[in-house]
């Protein structure tokens, strides 16, 4: 099962939290789990994080909502941006709207008329659904750039290179923005770094941790590179001089001669034209654009997910040795303590307290 819908962590965030080797069997476990974690903050908090594009539609508040008739309540959802307002089939400038609360910005609970100007919310032929909203919708459309296209992009290919290392900051469930059009990343397959294995190679010596390369900023901490079969994460880089963890995610210790080609997982694998938005070309070079989750969320996301990893390996069954009073060890449960602090902090700093309306 592979990640369809934002998610707030990513599959290499939780294997390197528990050391999981790569197989196919674990990526899928991971990413349904990742997937559920995400489902239960958002029930949990009763707000969507990730931003998409969308149009939704509203009864005409004068009636449904029994609110001032320049207000607009949007209730379980919310805004980032927008980019079009309609209601009762006539579009209501941008200038005259207001996004509230707007001491804050972004997420945005509600639209408020301009009441010095002239437009107004109507039913049009009818009240129900009378007001439609075009826009980006979530919590926050927090960004950071994390690389540039190595390639042309079509509408159609699922494939993209990377330019450089910054493909480590990017994983299996990150959400990408490249111009206007969203991807989800769904896997990671191996690209020529471009470069080799220097010096006089390497033993099958666990201690043996050098890696030479011509040029060391072509790399990243905490990329992981293959030479032969064998992966590695680097931890360090000192000059031309990679320093790695050896035999890394599962794979076998081996030597490696000198001139190996290193290889590092800059293709991604996406899906195009998510969350609303529609596949288009980029140009190479093109900005590559990661979503940010807010921290603790996405910190909640990865602990969730591996609680329920973990619990599925042992069948719901997973214990903890106990002390007894009778001198001897007892088994129980395995207690959540500090998941359920994490989710209550969690929920006090991002839980959306729902308004409710008097009938």
């Amino acid at each position: 099962m592979a990640i369809t819908t934002g998610v707030y962590t990513t599959r290499e965030t939780l294997k390197r939290a528990l050391d999981i080797g790569e197989t196919a069997r674990n990526n899928r476990n991971i990413d349904r789990c990742i997937e559920s974690a995400a489902r239960m903050i958002d029930g949990m908090c009763h707000r969507i994080f990730y931003p998409r594009v969308d149009t939704k539609y509203f009864d005409w508040p004068n009636f449904g909502q029994r609110a001032v008739p320049w207000r607009l309540w949007l209730d379980d959802t919310e805004l980032i941006s927008i980019t079009q307002v309609m209601s009762g089939g006539v579009t209501i400038p941008g200038a005259n709207i207001n996004l509230e609360p707007n001491r804050t910005g972004p997420p945005y609970d509600r639209l408020e008329i301009d009441i010095s100007s002239q437009s107004a919310f109507s039913s049009g032929s009818t009240y129900q659904n009378s007001v439609a909203i075009t826009g980006l919708w979530g919590y926050t459309d927090a960004e950071s750039s994390v690389g540039t296209l190595a390639e042309v992009l079509d509408t159609v290919e699922t494939g993209i290179d990377v330019d450089g290392p910054t493909s480590s900051e990017i994983g299996v469930g990150s959400i990408l923005r490249i111009d206007s059009e969203r991807m989800i990343v769904t896997g990671r397959n191996q690209l020529s770094t471009g470069q080799t294995l220097g010096g006089t190679g390497l033993t099958n010596n666990k201690n043996d941790v050098t890696v030479p390369v011509a040029n060391g900023t072509q790399f990243a901490i905490e990329e992981l590179i293959t030479l032969d079969s064998e992966r590695m994460l680097i931890v360090d880089i000192a000059g031309n001089n990679l320093t790695v963890i050896r035999a890394y995610d599962g794979s076998t210790l081996a030597t490696h001669a000198n001139g190996a080609a290193i290889y590092a997982p800059r293709t991604l694998v996406v899906t195009r034209g998510a969350l609303g938005t529609t596949a288009a070309t980029h140009s190479i070079s093109a900005t590559i654009n990661r979503w940010d989750a807010p921290p603790g969320i996405r910190q909640l996301n990865t602990a969730q997910a591996i609680h329920e990893l973990m619990q599925e390996q042992t069948g719901w069954f997973r214990t903890m040795s106990a002390s007894s009073n009778f001198g001897g060890a007892s088994r129980r449960a395995a207690t959540m303590e500090a998941l359920n602090d994490l989710r209550n902090t969690v929920y006090q700093q991002y839980g959306r307290k729902a308004r409710t309306r008097t009938i």
